[in-house]
């Protein structure tokens, strides 16, 4: 487990089609400061309004994730955040020219073989961690909903 934040060497880009819009668009991941976090930038709109990745912007989850903030959304973010969270990354800026995540081959797959071939670069700042003291339990048994947080050790 890595101890330090971490972001990408340099900047990468996939292209494909949203899966809910069915438009073409192009993502661009790029390099952050240190406790940047995860943000979505969509330069397709006047202003290029920035999305914070945070649970607190969540405002749809019907058919995906869908964030908004500064009157802006972005739909099906999951797989994409994933991916970050899964290679442990902290910090990075996410460019986007439509409304919606490329879909690529349904997985987190493709975005992690992007980060992968730019690399990762460890920055000086601490990652801070959120522990789970005990088990969680969340159910909605109408939506088939059951999950389960339990602490690391």
């Amino acid at each position: 487990m890595n101890t330090k934040q971490r972001t990408i060497k340099a900047e990468v880009s996939v292209s494909g089609t949203g899966l809910h819009t069915g438009e073409k668009v192009t993502l661009t991941f790029h390099p952050a400061p240190e406790n940047h976090g995860f943000k979505f930038r969509r330069i397709d709109i006047e202003g290029q309004p920035v999305i914070d990745a945070d649970v607190d912007n969540v405002t749809d989850t019907s058919r995906g994730t869908t964030i908004t903030q500064n009157g802006a959304s972005v739909n099906t973010v999951e797989h994409v955040l994933a991916s970050l969270v899964g290679l442990e990354l902290d910090n990075v800026l996410i460019d986007l020219d439509g409304p919606e995540t490329p879909i690529m081959d349904g997985s987190s797959l493709q975005f992690i073989d992007a980060l992968v071939e730019v690399g990762f670069e460890e920055q000086e700042a601490d990652r801070e961690y959120f522990s789970i003291p005990y088990n969680i339990h969340y159910s909605e048994t109408d939506r088939k909903v059951d999950m389960v947080a339990m602490p690391l050790d």
